[in-house]
């Protein structure tokens, strides 16, 4: 499986959400799961970005359809990246 960054900035309606519902986060990990990803870390962050993820899926176009489907609910904006553990790259640039 790849894993995949997710940065999460949180709109003023995302905040709201939060803190009307905190058990919120859990529901959308089980959403993300429905979609075929995983949810394996959670970060909240201060600064730019509210939140840090790392998920697991099987193919680029799965973690599209994550982002996208997070992305159209308007309570949050999210970037994501590609990314490889350490050992991986290493491997890929000899």
């Amino acid at each position: 499986m790849a894993i995949y960054i997710l940065l999460s900035r949180v709109s003023q309606q995302g905040v709201q959400t939060l803190q009307s519902n905190p058990a919120r986060r859990q529901e959308v990990n089980r959403d993300v799961e429905e979609l075929g990803a995983k949810v394996l870390h959670q970060w909240a962050t201060l600064g730019e970005v509210d939140f840090v993820n790392v998920v697991e899926a099987p193919d680029i176009a799965t973690i599209a359809k994550v982002s996208v489907a997070l992305g159209a609910r308007g309570s949050t904006r999210i970037q994501t990246l590609s990314a490889l553990t350490i050992d991986e790259f290493v491997e890929t640039i000899q």
